[in-house]
């Protein structure tokens, strides 16, 4: 009986511990949940471990010649582990002894907190034994790394020191912000140009990694984690050229401020190629300054205005096969057509002129005569026929996305006017790159291309895709042998005759059309706000390169409003002139006189022997020196001459017509200390030939 006295308390004692057990582990449970809840579930999300994306070492994008326009570099987050520097009493001691002179460091290279803030960060965190933290988020790169690395604390590395350097990648684009809005970028949620259309090829395929969750929402990787390796983006190599580049760039932006414009670009395309060698695009975003925001080469649709009308000339031409000299009558440069009013630029308008004419001095009224001569009543479906032939109703299909289509607003039933204003370049909506590539087509002998900005992607020495295999090219030609060469004639008279013979050039001939059409605004037409633009191509007897410019709503200095020959015309030119003085293959041959040594001899050139011998040799002149040594060369009709220098000892030598390297040769033999300013040869000296040498030390010596 007491044996099961003793059995029944025993089990009432361990059922009410396990009762009291239970009652405890529910009361922690509620204990958690309530009132420590949100200190449990705040370190619960500072450290767990999940498996994340790595991403792949994005592709770079090139120019044509290799230079780079956008790359990927290494940077670096400076982390810690505070809990290292607490594993042993060696730790302690490096912690103890380096940390004031850490956080020291740290203010002076950051400059954004104070030593002992620092301090407090990197203690808290300790005593806390949170065991990682960002000391900062500023990125550095490698070389800021290598320095931290021999700082105190630090120099012990990461299992010893504590120190984390998370590895980050920057894009980043040597050239700053040249052809920023072509090359593109990825900014949270906004993706634009070549970035963002080859974004697939240049990102490349993702890894993973395991990765733990520390404080302040960062991660680091685990090490010995599984992970699958990421696969690197493929390079882009594109059309772009660097130096075409900064030129349209730099004349865009100094004519935009000039004029106090809105916004322009400038396109550079080669012409047998359709290769996009620049693309610029600016707008203004306060009184001076312009900045790449917008593609309006690519995406800005609206009425081109008067450029249009080589394409309504080249259907005229084509239909009823008009020669250049047929005379039209423009009257008093006005005329209306249905209700509306068409008018001329010009205040009293050109009376009867040639197609030619019409063409160069941009009459609207002559243009539109001509198209209801030949496009009138009935015909007017052949003409938006002919518009199709010349791909201006088809989008591009261009590289850098979105495509914009094109807009030719055809004539409603009954209505008289849309066929005119059409052909001058109202009721459309077309892109300037658009346009250029019509002008191409002519250009390229009525070829039409594709435009392109991109060539290939390759990664290493693979070639991934050549674009060039798909870039559309029509063999057909838009128009006629005949019709071309006509109209080129149009284009080249603009410039020597026309609206714009104030970009006429001695050195070479461009073609080309200027564009002025008032600015459409919430539906309606704003007299004074003005379109301007120009297209064309050069050099106009071979051309090479096509240009389109456009400028909108320039002012000039009175703050009236300006047309396309003020303000896109010069554009043109100066982008043209300088692509032609680096590409000497465009330069016309000398006249063989120009290569005749005489030509070249002035009217004194002192030099050494041996050299005038070579130079002779080299172009096969039976006419040598009869001494060796200094020469006096003079230019005579027939001949050159050769005479004894004379350069007596202990005497300033007369040193004009000599290279800068024969007159410091002989001066400082002299013991004589030489300065000089200018380029070229000698044409003075500071001190008078003849003078004793001992009383000088220093000659001046002026070069041109």
């Amino acid at each position: 009986m007491n044996i099961k006295k003793d059995i029944v308390v025993r089990v009432r004692i361990m059922f009410l511990m396990m009762l009291l057990f239970a009652l405890a582990i529910v009361g922690r449970i509620v204990i958690l949940q309530t009132i420590d809840g949100d200190k449990w579930r705040k370190k619960a999300s500072l450290s767990y471990v999940k498996e994340r994306t790595v991403d792949a070492v994005r592709g770079n994008i090139y120019a044509d010649d290799g230079s780079l326009l956008a790359t990927s570099l290494p940077k670096y987050r400076l982390g810690f582990d505070p809990l290292v520097t607490m594993r042993n009493p060696l730790n302690v001691k490096i912690y103890d002894e380096g940390i004031d002179s850490l956080c020291m460091m740290l203010s002076n290279f950051y400059q954004d907190k104070s030593a002992k803030e620092y301090f407090y960060q990197i203690d808290f965190a300790r005593r806390a034994r949170v065991n990682y933290i960002m000391i900062n988020n500023k990125l550095i790169d490698y070389q800021a790394v290598k320095d931290m690395r021999k700082w105190p604390i630090f120099r012990f590395g990461k299992f010893k020191g504590g120190v984390v350097f998370e590895k980050v990648t920057k894009r980043y684009n040597p050239f700053g912000s040249m052809a920023s809005r072509a090359i593109g970028y990825k900014k949270d949620h906004e993706q634009v140009g070549l970035e963002n259309s080859f974004d697939k090829e240049l990102a490349g395929k993702a890894g993973k990694g395991i990765f733990e969750k520390i404080a302040g929402g960062s991660w680091r990787p685990i090490e010995g984690g599984e992970a699958s390796i990421p696969v690197p983006g493929v390079d882009v190599y594109t059309t772009l050229n660097v130096n075409i580049q900064d030129v349209a760039e730099t004349s865009l932006r100094n004519a935009l401020k000039r004029y106090n414009a809105e916004k322009g670009c400038v396109i550079v395309m080669e012409v047998a190629t359709g290769e996009i060698k620049a693309m610029a695009n600016l707008t203004n975003v306060n009184d001076t300054n312009y900045v790449e925001n917008y593609n309006h080469a690519v995406l800005s649709r609206t009425d081109p205005g008067s450029v249009f009308k080589l394409a309504s000339m080249v259907a005229i031409m084509e239909e009823a096969n008009i020669a250049n000299d047929e005379w039209v009558n423009t009257g008093n440069g006005s005329m209306m057509i249905g209700s509306k009013k068409l008018e001329d630029s010009g205040p009293h308008g050109y009376g009867t002129i040639t197609a030619q004419q019409v063409f160069e001095h941009s009459s609207n009224v002559g243009i539109a005569k001509l198209m209801l001569k030949y496009f009138g009543e009935k015909k007017q479906q052949a003409y938006y026929d002919y518009l199709h032939k010349f791909h201006l109703d088809q989008p591009l299909e261009f590289q850098i996305k979105p495509d914009v289509r094109p807009i030719i607003n055809r004539p409603k039933s009954g209505d008289p006017t849309a066929l005119p204003w059409n052909s001058i370049g109202y009721g459309t909506g077309l892109t300037p790159l658009q346009m250029l590539t019509f002008y191409n087509a002519i250009a390229n002998n009525g070829k039409w291309i594709q435009p392109i900005i991109v060539k290939h992607t390759q990664i290493a020495d693979k070639l991934e895709t050549d674009y060039k295999l798909t870039q559309k090219v029509y063999e057909e030609p838009i128009c006629s042998e005949t019709t071309l060469e006509k109209v080129k004639q149009m284009l080249i008279g603009v410039v020597e005759r026309g609206t714009a013979s104030n970009i006429k050039n001695p050195l070479y001939k461009i073609a080309g059309k200027t564009g002025t059409s008032q600015k459409l605004i919430n539906g309606k037409y704003q007299p004074g706000r003005y379109y301007t633009s120009f297209i064309g191509f050069f050099p106009a007897e071979a051309p090479k390169y096509s240009i389109a410019v456009m400028i909108d709503n320039p002012r000039g200095m009175q703050r009236e409003a300006l047309f396309a020959a003020e303000a896109s015309a010069p554009v043109f030119k100066e982008v043209a002139d300088k692509i032609y003085a680096c590409d000497i293959q465009m330069h016309k041959s000398l006249g063989a006189s120009h290569y005749d040594p005489r030509y070249f001899a002035t009217t004194k050139l002192v030099a050494h022997t041996s050299d005038l011998k070579a130079i002779t040799d080299e172009f096969e002149i039976e006419v040598n020196p009869e001494h060796e040594g200094w020469a006096l060369v003079k230019k005579n009709d027939e001949y050159l001459d050769y005479k004894v220098y004379k350069n007596p000892k202990n005497k300033i030598p007369d040193t004009r017509g000599m290279s800068l390297r024969d007159a410091l040769f002989i001066l400082e033999n002299k013991g004589l200390k030489v300065s000089y300013r200018g380029i070229g040869k000698v044409v003075s000296q500071s001190i008078t030939p003849g003078s004793s040498v001992n009383s000088h030390k220093s000659i001046m010596l002026t070069l041109r």
